[in-house]
Protein backbone atom coordinates (compact mmCIF):
# COMPACT_ATOMS: atom_id res chain seq x y z
CA UNK A 1 0.00 0.00 0.00
CA UNK A 2 1.19 3.53 -1.08
CA UNK A 3 0.20 6.50 1.06
CA UNK A 4 1.14 10.39 0.16
CA UNK A 5 -0.16 13.33 1.47
CA UNK A 6 -1.00 17.02 -0.30
CA UNK A 7 -1.78 20.11 2.28
CA UNK A 8 -2.64 23.12 0.34
CA UNK A 9 -4.34 26.75 1.25
CA UNK A 10 -7.54 27.78 -0.45
CA UNK A 11 -8.98 30.71 -1.70
CA UNK A 12 -11.86 31.28 -3.49
CA UNK A 13 -10.69 34.53 -4.76
CA UNK A 14 -8.13 32.93 -6.99
CA UNK A 15 -10.64 33.16 -10.51
CA UNK A 16 -12.01 36.76 -9.58
CA UNK A 17 -8.41 38.78 -8.46
CA UNK A 18 -5.05 38.99 -9.85
CA UNK A 19 -2.60 39.81 -7.61
CA UNK A 20 -0.46 42.79 -8.53
CA UNK A 21 2.85 41.22 -8.12
CA UNK A 22 1.75 38.36 -11.08
CA UNK A 23 4.80 36.46 -9.94
CA UNK A 24 2.88 35.02 -6.91
CA UNK A 25 0.21 34.02 -9.23
CA UNK A 26 1.77 32.12 -11.36
CA UNK A 27 3.89 30.00 -9.06
CA UNK A 28 0.69 28.78 -7.10
CA UNK A 29 -0.62 27.59 -10.31
CA UNK A 30 2.47 26.02 -11.89
CA UNK A 31 2.44 24.17 -8.37
CA UNK A 32 -1.17 23.15 -8.49
CA UNK A 33 0.00 21.85 -11.92
CA UNK A 34 2.79 20.13 -11.02
CA UNK A 35 0.98 18.49 -8.22
CA UNK A 36 -1.74 17.16 -10.29
CA UNK A 37 0.43 15.65 -12.70
CA UNK A 38 1.90 13.77 -10.10
CA UNK A 39 -1.66 12.80 -8.74
CA UNK A 40 -2.46 11.89 -12.11
CA UNK A 41 0.77 9.44 -12.45
CA UNK A 42 -0.17 8.23 -8.83
CA UNK A 43 -3.60 7.55 -10.17
CA UNK A 44 -5.30 7.69 -6.02
CA UNK A 45 -7.68 4.30 -5.56
CA UNK A 46 -8.51 6.19 -2.84
CA UNK A 47 -8.49 10.07 -1.38
CA UNK A 48 -9.47 11.11 2.35
CA UNK A 49 -9.42 14.91 2.49
CA UNK A 50 -10.01 17.07 5.26
CA UNK A 51 -11.39 20.36 4.86
CA UNK A 52 -13.86 23.51 6.57
CA UNK A 53 -16.83 25.02 5.68
CA UNK A 54 -17.32 29.15 5.31
CA UNK A 55 -20.91 28.57 6.25
CA UNK A 56 -22.31 26.84 2.80
CA UNK A 57 -22.97 23.14 3.94
CA UNK A 58 -22.44 23.43 7.73
CA UNK A 59 -24.87 25.54 9.79
CA UNK A 60 -25.19 26.84 13.55
CA UNK A 61 -28.96 24.25 13.54
CA UNK A 62 -26.78 21.61 13.90
CA UNK A 63 -22.93 21.98 13.90
CA UNK A 64 -20.51 19.42 14.58
CA UNK A 65 -16.93 19.32 15.66
CA UNK A 66 -16.24 16.70 12.91
CA UNK A 67 -18.27 14.85 9.95
CA UNK A 68 -17.77 12.41 7.59
CA UNK A 69 -19.42 12.17 4.33
CA UNK A 70 -20.85 9.06 3.15
CA UNK A 71 -23.13 10.90 0.04
CA UNK A 72 -21.34 14.51 -0.68
CA UNK A 73 -22.46 16.84 -3.43
CA UNK A 74 -21.03 20.54 -4.29
CA UNK A 75 -22.67 23.64 -2.42
CA UNK A 76 -21.30 25.43 -5.67
CA UNK A 77 -19.88 28.14 -4.42
CA UNK A 78 -17.54 30.50 -6.31
CA UNK A 79 -17.79 28.15 -9.14
CA UNK A 80 -15.99 25.25 -7.80
CA UNK A 81 -18.40 22.20 -8.87
CA UNK A 82 -22.02 23.23 -9.66
CA UNK A 83 -24.70 22.46 -7.07
CA UNK A 84 -25.41 18.90 -6.47
CA UNK A 85 -22.37 18.12 -8.20
CA UNK A 86 -21.52 14.99 -7.15
CA UNK A 87 -18.32 13.69 -5.51
CA UNK A 88 -17.54 9.93 -6.11
CA UNK A 89 -17.99 8.75 -2.36
CA UNK A 90 -17.46 5.36 -1.87
CA UNK A 91 -19.77 4.27 0.94
CA UNK A 92 -19.30 1.22 2.37
CA UNK A 93 -15.06 2.60 2.43
CA UNK A 94 -16.61 5.87 4.45
CA UNK A 95 -19.17 4.13 6.66
CA UNK A 96 -15.83 1.91 7.29
CA UNK A 97 -13.92 4.55 8.07
CA UNK A 98 -16.18 6.02 10.33
CA UNK A 99 -16.89 2.59 12.49
CA UNK A 100 -12.99 2.78 12.76
CA UNK A 101 -12.89 6.17 13.83
CA UNK A 102 -15.85 5.36 16.43
CA UNK A 103 -13.37 2.30 17.78
CA UNK A 104 -10.27 4.67 18.47
CA UNK A 105 -12.78 7.07 20.87
CA UNK A 106 -13.36 9.66 18.36
CA UNK A 107 -17.02 10.57 17.62
CA UNK A 108 -17.48 11.79 14.48
CA UNK A 109 -20.52 13.09 13.20
CA UNK A 110 -21.95 11.47 9.28
CA UNK A 111 -23.93 12.93 6.37
CA UNK A 112 -25.75 11.09 3.89
CA UNK A 113 -26.13 14.59 2.12
CA UNK A 114 -23.22 16.62 2.91
CA UNK A 115 -22.66 19.75 1.06
CA UNK A 116 -18.74 20.41 0.10
CA UNK A 117 -17.98 23.79 -0.43
CA UNK A 118 -14.90 25.25 -1.75
CA UNK A 119 -12.92 23.92 1.69
CA UNK A 120 -13.26 20.77 -0.24
CA UNK A 121 -13.86 20.82 -3.84
CA UNK A 122 -11.15 23.43 -5.00
CA UNK A 123 -8.49 21.16 -3.90
CA UNK A 124 -10.00 18.82 -5.57
CA UNK A 125 -10.74 21.25 -8.95
CA UNK A 126 -7.19 21.91 -8.85
CA UNK A 127 -5.45 18.37 -8.41
CA UNK A 128 -8.05 16.80 -10.60
CA UNK A 129 -8.57 18.42 -13.97
CA UNK A 130 -11.36 19.49 -12.53
CA UNK A 131 -13.37 16.77 -12.23
CA UNK A 132 -14.83 16.25 -8.71
CA UNK A 133 -15.88 12.61 -9.31
CA UNK A 134 -12.53 11.60 -11.08
CA UNK A 135 -11.42 9.31 -7.68
CA UNK A 136 -13.08 7.96 -5.04
CA UNK A 137 -12.71 10.59 -2.52
CA UNK A 138 -14.11 10.01 1.52
CA UNK A 139 -14.61 14.45 2.97
CA UNK A 140 -14.29 15.16 6.23
CA UNK A 141 -15.51 18.15 7.12
CA UNK A 142 -13.34 19.68 10.09
CA UNK A 143 -15.10 22.76 11.82
CA UNK A 144 -12.64 25.63 11.19
CA UNK A 145 -15.26 28.52 11.39
CA UNK A 146 -18.05 28.55 13.90
CA UNK A 147 -16.84 29.36 17.07
CA UNK A 148 -16.49 27.03 19.38
CA UNK A 149 -14.47 24.67 17.50
CA UNK A 150 -12.58 21.57 18.73
CA UNK A 151 -9.66 21.53 20.31
CA UNK A 152 -5.88 21.12 18.33
CA UNK A 153 -5.48 17.98 20.38
CA UNK A 154 -8.82 16.80 19.81
CA UNK A 155 -8.16 17.30 15.76
CA UNK A 156 -4.71 15.04 16.13
CA UNK A 157 -6.70 12.53 17.72
CA UNK A 158 -9.20 12.60 14.98
CA UNK A 159 -6.09 12.18 12.13
CA UNK A 160 -5.13 9.60 13.64
CA UNK A 161 -8.07 7.79 13.91
CA UNK A 162 -8.09 7.87 10.23
CA UNK A 163 -4.49 7.09 9.84
CA UNK A 164 -5.43 3.73 11.81
CA UNK A 165 -8.28 3.15 9.36
CA UNK A 166 -5.71 3.67 6.56
CA UNK A 167 -3.22 0.89 7.91
CA UNK A 168 -6.30 -1.17 8.53
CA UNK A 169 -6.56 -1.53 4.64
CA UNK A 170 -3.53 -2.85 4.33
CA UNK A 171 -4.11 -3.64 0.69
CA UNK A 172 -0.79 -4.12 -1.70
CA UNK A 173 -2.29 -2.26 -4.53
CA UNK A 174 -4.13 0.25 -2.65
CA UNK A 175 -2.89 3.95 -3.23
CA UNK A 176 -4.40 6.60 -0.93
CA UNK A 177 -4.13 10.43 -1.32
CA UNK A 178 -4.45 12.41 2.01
CA UNK A 179 -5.54 15.63 1.09
CA UNK A 180 -5.82 18.83 4.08
CA UNK A 181 -6.87 22.30 2.94
CA UNK A 182 -7.00 25.79 4.35
CA UNK A 183 -5.32 28.20 5.98
CA UNK A 184 -2.73 29.76 6.27
CA UNK A 185 -3.05 32.94 7.54
CA UNK A 186 -6.13 34.76 6.57
CA UNK A 187 -8.72 36.88 7.69
CA UNK A 188 -12.07 36.96 5.37
CA UNK A 189 -15.05 38.85 6.67
CA UNK A 190 -16.32 35.49 7.89
CA UNK A 191 -19.73 37.33 9.98
CA UNK A 192 -19.44 35.49 14.00
CA UNK A 193 -22.37 35.18 16.31
CA UNK A 194 -23.26 37.81 18.79
CA UNK A 195 -21.24 40.20 16.85
CA UNK A 196 -24.21 40.37 13.80
CA UNK A 197 -27.53 41.64 13.18
CA UNK A 198 -30.39 38.92 13.74
CA UNK A 199 -30.93 38.23 10.00
CA UNK A 200 -27.51 37.35 9.64
CA UNK A 201 -27.52 35.26 12.72
CA UNK A 202 -30.14 33.28 11.10
CA UNK A 203 -28.07 32.92 8.07
CA UNK A 204 -25.15 31.90 10.32
CA UNK A 205 -28.14 29.32 12.07
CA UNK A 206 -29.89 27.83 8.64
CA UNK A 207 -28.68 29.87 5.71
CA UNK A 208 -28.73 26.72 3.08
CA UNK A 209 -29.18 27.00 -0.71
CA UNK A 210 -29.23 30.76 -0.87
CA UNK A 211 -30.55 32.31 -3.79
CA UNK A 212 -28.03 33.57 -6.58
CA UNK A 213 -28.21 37.15 -5.57
CA UNK A 214 -27.43 36.63 -1.72
CA UNK A 215 -24.64 34.51 -2.87
CA UNK A 216 -23.25 37.26 -5.40
CA UNK A 217 -23.97 39.67 -2.78
CA UNK A 218 -21.73 37.85 0.00
CA UNK A 219 -19.05 36.73 -2.55
CA UNK A 220 -18.59 40.37 -3.68
CA UNK A 221 -18.19 41.70 0.03
CA UNK A 222 -14.92 39.45 -0.06
CA UNK A 223 -13.78 40.52 -2.92
CA UNK A 224 -13.76 43.89 -1.75
CA UNK A 225 -11.90 42.92 1.60
CA UNK A 226 -9.38 41.74 -0.62
CA UNK A 227 -8.86 44.66 -2.80
CA UNK A 228 -8.43 46.62 0.38
CA UNK A 229 -6.23 44.40 2.12
CA UNK A 230 -4.17 44.75 -1.22
CA UNK A 231 -3.87 48.46 -0.94
CA UNK A 232 -2.96 48.78 2.24
CA UNK A 233 -5.87 49.26 4.36
CA UNK A 234 -5.35 46.62 7.80
CA UNK A 235 -8.38 47.82 9.10
CA UNK A 236 -10.96 45.62 6.95
CA UNK A 237 -8.96 41.96 8.42
CA UNK A 238 -5.75 40.58 10.34
CA UNK A 239 -2.66 41.12 8.52
CA UNK A 240 -1.34 38.44 6.99
CA UNK A 241 1.11 36.86 8.39
CA UNK A 242 4.18 35.11 6.91
CA UNK A 243 6.55 34.68 9.91
CA UNK A 244 3.67 32.88 11.60
CA UNK A 245 2.93 30.93 8.45
CA UNK A 246 6.45 29.68 7.94
CA UNK A 247 6.59 28.87 11.29
CA UNK A 248 3.78 26.17 11.22
CA UNK A 249 4.88 24.97 7.74
CA UNK A 250 8.76 23.78 9.94
CA UNK A 251 6.69 22.59 12.90
CA UNK A 252 4.85 20.21 10.60
CA UNK A 253 8.05 19.07 8.80
CA UNK A 254 9.75 17.95 12.21
CA UNK A 255 6.03 16.45 12.94
CA UNK A 256 6.10 18.09 16.27
CA UNK A 257 2.77 17.26 17.20
CA UNK A 258 3.12 18.61 20.82
CA UNK A 259 3.75 22.21 20.18
CA UNK A 260 0.34 21.48 17.63
CA UNK A 261 -1.76 20.45 20.39
CA UNK A 262 -0.52 23.17 22.73
CA UNK A 263 -2.27 25.89 20.46
CA UNK A 264 -5.22 27.28 21.33
CA UNK A 265 -8.44 28.47 19.20
CA UNK A 266 -7.15 31.74 20.93
CA UNK A 267 -3.30 31.76 20.09
CA UNK A 268 -4.75 30.86 16.23
CA UNK A 269 -6.75 33.67 16.25
CA UNK A 270 -4.49 36.23 17.19
CA UNK A 271 -1.65 34.92 14.99
CA UNK A 272 -3.36 33.85 12.10
CA UNK A 273 -6.86 35.51 11.96
CA UNK A 274 -10.33 33.89 11.58
CA UNK A 275 -9.27 31.91 8.67
CA UNK A 276 -6.49 30.50 10.36
CA UNK A 277 -8.46 28.13 12.32
CA UNK A 278 -8.55 26.34 8.85
CA UNK A 279 -5.12 24.90 9.66
CA UNK A 280 -6.82 22.08 11.75
CA UNK A 281 -7.39 20.26 8.07
CA UNK A 282 -3.65 20.26 7.64
CA UNK A 283 -3.28 19.00 11.53
CA UNK A 284 -5.68 16.09 10.51
CA UNK A 285 -4.14 14.92 7.37
CA UNK A 286 -0.41 15.21 9.19
CA UNK A 287 -1.47 13.23 11.82
CA UNK A 288 -3.21 10.22 9.66
CA UNK A 289 0.19 10.07 7.37
CA UNK A 290 2.49 10.48 10.67
CA UNK A 291 0.25 7.15 12.28
CA UNK A 292 1.93 4.95 9.68
CA UNK A 293 5.40 5.81 9.54
CA UNK A 294 7.96 8.89 9.87
CA UNK A 295 7.55 10.98 6.47
CA UNK A 296 9.30 13.53 4.90
CA UNK A 297 7.88 16.75 3.90
CA UNK A 298 8.62 18.92 0.34
CA UNK A 299 7.36 22.85 1.10
CA UNK A 300 6.36 23.41 -2.72
CA UNK A 301 5.56 27.28 -2.77
CA UNK A 302 5.04 29.64 -0.16
CA UNK A 303 3.18 33.18 -0.95
CA UNK A 304 1.36 36.22 1.00
CA UNK A 305 -0.93 37.52 -1.22
CA UNK A 306 -3.50 39.87 0.25
CA UNK A 307 -5.64 40.23 -2.94
CA UNK A 308 -6.73 36.25 -2.38
CA UNK A 309 -6.96 36.95 1.55
CA UNK A 310 -4.17 34.01 2.08
CA UNK A 311 -0.79 33.09 3.04
CA UNK A 312 -0.70 30.81 0.46
CA UNK A 313 1.28 27.30 1.06
CA UNK A 314 1.39 24.28 -0.47
CA UNK A 315 3.20 21.04 0.69
CA UNK A 316 3.71 17.33 0.31
CA UNK A 317 4.90 14.34 1.90
CA UNK A 318 5.53 10.81 1.89
CA UNK A 319 6.63 8.01 4.51
CA UNK A 320 10.24 7.64 4.46
CA UNK A 321 11.91 4.72 3.46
Amino acid sequence: MAVKLICASHSPLMEFASPQEQRKEQIVRDTFAQLSAEVKAYDPTLIITFGPDHFNGFFYDLMPSFCVGIRATAAGDWDYGKDNDKINVPEDTAIALVRRVLDEGVDVAYSYRMQADHGVTQPLHFLCDGQLDRYPTIPIFINGAAAPMPTTKRTIALGRAVGQFIQSLNLENERVLILGTGGLSHDPPTPQMGAVPPEVEEFLICGRNPSEESRNNRQAKIIAVGQKLAAGDQSVAVPLNPEWDRALLETFAKADFATIEAMTEADIRRDGGRGGQEVRSWMAAFAALHELGEYEMTTHCYEDISEWIAGFGIVSAELKG
